[in-house]
Parts: C-alpha cells; sequence; structure tokens
C-alpha cells in the first residue's frame, strides 16, 4: 500500500523501500509494545514447526470460541509449545510453581499469563491458583492442565494429581481430552534420562496431537485418564497403514545390523543377522515349491536357531507361522493341525525323536537337516545377492500383503478348556512390541536369553520378534526346565535379559548358583503369578528382584508391565508395585467392569478387565461366535478380576473361571492358596484350590496339595487360624492329597487336570 502511495506521488525507488522499511520497524515496535505475548507465541510456534513435524487431529474438537478445559497427559518439557503449535487460539497453562519461577524463563511464562501452583503450596494459595484458571475459563480462555503434574520418567502415564477437576467442575465448560504422542524419545523428554543428552534421531521430528471428544465438566479423573487413554489407542492404529509385514520387519533389521550377533542356541550354533538372513532366504527359496497354495506353514520346532530362522523364513514367504506345542497331548495337537488346516510342518528329525512324536503323526513333515543338505553353492550365491540387494518389499513377498493379514496362529494353552487358535495380524504383533519398548529400554549391547516355546506368545513375540526389531542377540535354550543349562547358556554368553514363567524361575532357584545369574539386569516372569516370597528368594540368591508381567495370547499378548522406579531432575515416578502385574504399556485402554451388571467401576474396585489396543487380536481362528463374544467394539474381555489403582497399576486378583459361586457368594481360589503359602511359609506351587459341583450350595471348594511337601492336618490349621471368612475354608475331607500340582509346559496351572482330579477323588 506504502509503495502504490509512493509511486503515484512520484517518489523514487529508494525512497519508497525506506518509506516501507520505516513502516515495518514502526509496526514491529507498536508489536512487542502492544501485543508482546502474540509476538512470542508467533517465535514459538515458528521454533517448534521448524523442529517438530506436529499432526493435529480431531482438532475440530477444540472450540473455535469460548471456553475449555484442556487435559493432556505430559511427555516433554515441550508439549505446551506443541499445543500451541497446533491452532490459533490462545491457551492458559496451569503449570508448576518451581519451573513458573525459573530465573531465564519467567518473563516467558508471565508473558504467556500462566498459572503457577504446586502440591507443596499451603491449602489456600492451591485454591487460589484454581479460582484463577475458572476466571480463566469465564473470560473465555482456553485453559490447559497436565493432570499428572511432572513430565513422565517413565515414558508410562502417572497419577492425576487431585484437585484439577474443580476448574470446570459446576459449569457447563467442556473438558478437551489430549493426547501427545511420539514427544517420549525427543531430546526434550526424559527418556534418555537428562535433557538433551542424546542427538535428534530426526528434524524435523514428528509429532501426533489428537483431540477428543468433549467431556463434560463432571467428568472424573478416571474417566478422563480413560478418554487420554483411548486417544492413545487411535494414535497406534493410526500407524497401520504404514507398517510393514514381519518379513520386511526382519530384512531391514538384518541389514541394519548386518554383523551383530543374531542368535545362537545349546548345540553350538551361533549366527549373524547378516547369515542369519542369508540363511532364512535360501530356506524360503526351497520350502517355495512345496508350499504353493498354503497360506500357512506349522512349525514344530524348540526355541533353537533353526526354530528361529524357520519362523522367519515362514515370514519371508509371507506366510502364517503356525507354532504347533509339542508338550500337548496327540489328541490336542491333531486338532490344532486340522483346525490350522496345515499340510506342510517344518520340523527336525533330531528333535522329533526327543519328543518322542512320530513323523507319521504329521500331515508333510519337512525336515530342517534335508533343506540344509540340499543346498549348493550357487543356492547360497543367490541367498547371499538378494539379501544384499533384493528390495526388502519383494525379498519378503510382500507386494500385496496388508497389516492386518494374519501373521501367526497360536492356540492357547487349554489350561481351563480346548485349546483355541488365536489369528494375529503383522499389526498386532509389531503395535505390541513398539508399545512394550516405549516404556522398557532394550540396549543394543544388551543379550536375551530366550527360553519360552514359540509356540507360547510371550515366547514368539519377546523371544524372537522383539530381539528382531531391536537387533538385540538371544542365547536359546530348548528346555525352560533345565535349570542348570539356562544358568550355563546365561553364565557364558553373559545374557543380561530373561523372560520366564514364576514356575521356571523355582526351577532356577534350586539348580543354579549365584554366579550364572550375575550379568542379568532384568528378569520379568509371566503366565501366573509372581509371589512376593518367590522375588525376595530370588535377590536374596542372585542379587536381582524380578519383575512381574501380565498379557494374553489374544493381546499379542503383552499388556502390563512392572519397570524400573525413575528419579530424574528431583522428580520420582514409581515403575514397580510389588503384587502388581505392573502398570498398562503406553498405546493401550483399560477399564474395569463389574463381572454380572457391566458396570464401570473405579479405581481400587474388584473387577473384569477389558482392554482395548492395536495388538487385539484378529479373532478366534474358524470361530467367529466366540470372537463376538470376548471382543466388543474393539475392548476384549481378559476373564481376570482385576483392581486398577489411580497410578494405572493393574493387580490380578483370580481368574474369573477361578471363582466358585458359593451361597451366592464369589469365593477367590488364588486369595485361598496365597493365605495357604504364607502360613506354610513357602513360595512353590505346593497347593492349588478348584472346586466340583454341589447340590445345595452350588459348588464346593477342593484343596489339593503336594503329599510330599505339605502336611495336610498342618494345612488345615493354617486355614482355620487365618483371617479367611468360613466361606473360604474348604472341610477338612476336600482338603485332598496328591503327587505334585499339575503344571502345563507353559508353566500355568493345569486347571482341567486339577479339576478332574478332584472330581474323581471326591465322587
Amino acid at each position: 500500500l506504502v509503495g502504490f502511495f509512493c509511486g503515484k506521488l512520484g517518489f523514487t525507488a529508494s525512497t519508497m523501500f525506506l518509506a516501507m522499511g520505516l513502516l515495518t520497524l514502526v509496526l514491529a515496535v507498536v508489536t512487542v509494545i502492544v501485543l508482546p505475548d502474540f509476538l512470542a507465541r508467533l517465535l514459538v510456534v515458528l521454533v517448534i514447526r521448524g523442529l517438530y513435524r506436529v499432526k493435529a487431529h480431531g482438532i475440530e474438537n477444540l472450540p473455535a470460541q469460548g471456553p475449555a478445559l484442556i487435559i493432556a497427559n505430559h511427555v516433554s518439557w515441550l508439549d505446551p509449545f506443541v499445543l500451541l503449535a497446533t491452532h490459533q487460539r490462545r491457551i492458559r497453562f496451569i503449570m508448576d510453581r518451581s519451573i513458573y519461577h525459573h530465573p531465564r524463563l519467567n518473563w516467558l511464562f508471565r508473558l504467556g499469563q500462566l498459572i503457577p501452583i504446586s502440591p507443596k503450596d499451603p491449602p489456600k494459595q492451591i485454591i487460589a491458583a484454581l479460582r484463577e484458571g475458572r476466571q480463566a475459563l469465564d473470560e473465555g480462555y482456553l485453559v490447559c492442565i497436565f493432570a499428572e503434574g511432572a513430565v513422565t520418567r517413565t515414558g508410562m502415564m502417572a497419577r492425576f494429581r487431585a484437585g484439577f477437576e474443580r476448574v470446570a467442575k459446576g459449569t457447563s465448560y467442556p473438558i478437551i481430552p489430549v493426547y501427545l504422542a511420539g514427544l517420549w524419545g525427543s531430546i526434550f523428554s526424559h527418556y534418555y534420562g537428562r535433557l538433551l543428552s542424546a542427538w535428534p534421531r530426526k528434524l524435523p521430528y514428528p509429532v501426533s496431537v489428537r483431540y477428543g471428544a468433549p467431556l463434560p465438566s463432571s467428568a472424573t479423573a478416571l474417566e478422563i485418564r480413560q478418554a487420554i487413554e483411548e486417544l492413545s489407542v487411535d494414535y497406534f492404529n493410526e500407524k497401520k497403514t504404514r507398517r510393514l509385514t514381519l518379513g520386511q520387519t526382519f530384512v531391514k533389521s538384518a541389514r541394519r545390523h548386518w554383523l551383530r550377533p543374531f542368535a545362537s542356541d545349546t548345540t553350538g550354533k551361533r549366527v549373524t543377522f547378516g547369515k542369519a538372513l542369508i540363511g532364512a532366504v535360501a530356506v524360503s527359496k526351497k520350502l517355495a515349491p512345496m508350499t504353493q497354495g498354503q497360506s500357512r506353514i506349522g512349525i514344530l520346532l524348540p526355541p533353537s536357531v533353526g526354530g528361529a530362522l524357520a519362523n522367519v523364513a515362514a515370514a519371508l514367504l509371507n506366510k502364517t507361522s503356525v507354532n504347533l506345542s509339542y508338550v500337548a497331548s496327540p489328541q490336542d495337537r491333531r486338532r490344532m493341525i486340522a483346525d490350522a488346516e496345515l499340510k506342510t510342518i517344518l520340523t527336525s528329525r533330531t528333535f522329533l525323536e526327543k519328543v518322542q512324536i512320530a513323523a507319521t503323526d504329521l500331515p508333510e513333515a519337512v525336515f530342517l537337516e534335508d533343506l540344509a543338505a540340499s543346498l549348493t553353492s550357487g543356492d547360497k550365491r543367490n541367498a547371499l545377492l538378494k539379501a544384499l540387494f533384493c528390495p526388502a518389499r519383494r525379498l519378503a513377498h510382500a507386494q500385496t500383503a496388508q497389516p492386518d493379514d494374519t501373521a501367526a496362529i497360536l492356540f492357547s494353552s487349554g489350561s481351563s478348556g480346548s485349546p483355541k487358535g488365536i489369528e494375529l495380524t503383522h499389526h498386532n504383533i509389531l503395535s505390541d512390541i513398539e508399545m512394550v519398548l516405549t516404556a522398557f529400554r532394550v540396549y543394543p549391547n544388551d543379550r536375551l536369553c530366550g527360553i519360552l516355546p514359540f509356540f507360547h506368545s510371550f515366547g514368539l513375540t519377546g523371544t524372537l520378534w522383539m530381539p528382531i526389531a531391536k537387533g538385540v542377540a538371544v542365547s536359546y535354550v530348548p528346555n525352560p526346565l533345565d535349570g542348570a543349562l539356562v544358568g550355563q547358556t546365561i553364565r557364558q554368553d553373559k545374557a543380561t535379559l530373561l523372560f520366564a514363567a514364576p514356575t521356571f524361575l523355582l526351577n532356577y532357584l534350586r539348580r543354579c548358583e549365584k554366579e550364572d545369574f550375575k550379568t542379568l539386569r532384568f528378569v520379568v516372569a509371566g503366565a501366573e503369578k509372581l509371589k512376593v516370597a518367590l522375588i525376595d528368594a530370588f535377590e536374596e540368591k542372585f542379587g536381582i528382584r524380578p519383575r512381574e508381567g501380565y498379557g494374553a495370547t489374544e493381546l499379542s499378548p503383552i499388556v502390563a508391565l512392572n519397570v524400573n522406579d525413575a528419579d530424574i531432575a528431583g522428580v520420582s515416578q514409581v515403575g514397580t508395585k510389588e503384587g502388581s502385574a505392573g502398570h498398562a504399556i503406553p498405546g493401550l485402554a483399560v477399564r474395569v467392569v463389574h463381572p454380572e451388571t457391566g458396570e464401570m467401576l473405579g479405581f481400587d474396585e474388584p473387577g473384569v478387565l477389558w482392554v482395548k489396543g492395536a495388538n487385539v487380536m484378529k479373532g478366534y481362528l474358524n470361530n467367529p461366535e466366540k470372537t463376538a463374544q470376548v471382543v466388543q467394539d474393539g475392548w476384549y474381555n481378559t476373564g481376570d478380576i482385576v483392581t486398577l489403582d489411580e497410578d494405572g497399576f493393574i493387580t490380578i486378583r483370580d481368574r474369573l473361571s477361578r471363582f466358585s459361586k458359593i451361597g451366592g457368594e464369589m469365593v477367590p481360589h488364588m486369595t485361598i492358596e496365597e493365605v495357604c503359602l504364607k502360613g506354610l511359609k513357602m513360595h512353590e506351587p505346593v497347593v492349588a484350590v478348584t472346586s466340583v459341583p454341589d447340590e445345595k450350595k452350588g459348588e464346593q471348594l477342593i484343596l489339593l496339595y503336594d503329599k510330599n511337601k505339605v502336611d495336610g492336618e498342618k494345612l488345615y490349621q493354617v486355614l482355620t487360624e487365618s483371617d479367611l471368612p468360613k466361606l473360604y475354608i474348604p472341610r477338612r475331607e476336600n482338603l485332598l492329597p496328591i503327587d505334585s500340582i499339575p503344571h502345563l509346559g507353559s508353566g500355568k496351572l493345569d486347571m482341567l487336570t486339577l479339576r478332574k482330579i478332584a472330581q474323581e477323588k471326591i465322587h
């Protein structure tokens, strides 16, 4: 405009540019003096847009004008600035007082009219800060609270601090839940411990901000927390379109870690990632004509180099792997083969002899020994060239693959019924791995001792595909009950990680030496309850406390995990609560409902756990009716009775199937077992509770005990002198001695066998 008038008045070009420069300078000065916060926000947005590639979702849920209370998770120190960069409205943040008074940043916080608060403030000062937040809402502002009160130190969402609900309570102002994703792992988060202690992984760094549907001002902390969790589920599901297949994942990881150790086993085999890729390519080339027209390949092998390569070869052919249990009964195994419609099974002659399974019991056995012997030097050269130069998508036959294609079929343990085939997709398995690794740190120099079978979901995901995704070496031991061999392997290979079942840890407690486990830095136990007495005994001998985790095959399988406590920059965050199954991993939504009414329950109220996430199975094989019973609107019914505390930790009370309804009251079996073991001062599983039908009361309790380790009279005395209600105490004649408590190969209690023994002995 100035240039136009200067031209009309006949000014020279230099005079015209001088006039334009002076006007720009005047406008800048006016902006700084009159609208300093606007200028500051503009500069912040420009910087954030330079550092991050911010994608906002659900921005329509944020009111274009008028007040709203924003509640977000707190992942990094730049969270407020990232929120500001998603829209043009001004936000007044309620922030920690100690940070607000930072000498170098206080001017900026005052400029933005931030509201300081601290849990250490006296009550009057806290109330005054909350009132200021309410006043800002009354004036039509957006007000944001990071309800955790501090940036996460573990990657998990911390407890919501009390009082934030008061800001909007009693008004008609909406509460907008927000999930900030992708910032954990940035240099402004505590992923690496101290801030700015690592180089940026990429610039601009990808970040996602998801605004949820408005909640009423009466929403509770639990409802808001669950809304944010559901937004995290949407974030991981949004990644589905970009998901690779398992085969592509292996190819990319092997090329990145070519010379790094991939796997070893007790037969002396040791291969690098590069050699594993070459071997898998060669094996898949031989398998291709044998399995033409087949969408699935059966695998009957223990955790070993051969077992790992068989699974990888199946993935490179983009065929569904079906790892069969070699500890299941022949009848169950035949049922698995028939249900999965398997025509080809990869196995080993040596292994079949060891587990005493006849090759004639399998539809078409292909032996790894024969495949290896048939490889010519030409085959190996071709495999090398393909491993080095063939595009990953083509090498993994993924041209037409979809993330929702079934990658693996695993059969449930059958602890409480016939084994069910569970279909897990590429997206399920890789999402579960990504979510776990958000909170559980794995380092390049880690080495995992892999003892869990691949027909066990924790074995397949935790000891095969997770190490592949991270480029971590695995030392495989085929028999998890061979404590001496497990100890020797950990000692020789200096393993740092061990995933096991509590039953296996008991075995190692008896058969391993202290020196065997001195290199371990993290031990995770799942599949059944990890008792504190066992944790104490394990630490006393080996100097390391096992951590409990929780999962289900239908959930790919990991749901919750105890991790290390964190104390960084003067702020502590609890990572482990012994007795609990751990904190739900990031990216999952969990809720607890009444087992009969379906009503949503609050913190610390026992009910059935439902889980929603990208790791929820595709469904039960050939059984849509059963799938529909347990999966509703993306939520999976675990059938476990749990409590959820305010910190997000899940405590397993019992399986719904391990309750007896006696006289109209639900009696938990696990509670009775824990009282027995505590009274006997034992941590071994020497007692087990089950039930049989009863005409008068519906069911009657049966307590089975190991007659070689437990005295029946002493056991009954422990029960009668305990604080258990009388309804929870079995009759003396229902305390039955047996040779040993039956367990499955996965380490879980064999409830079917227990019930059968009880029925035979009672009747």
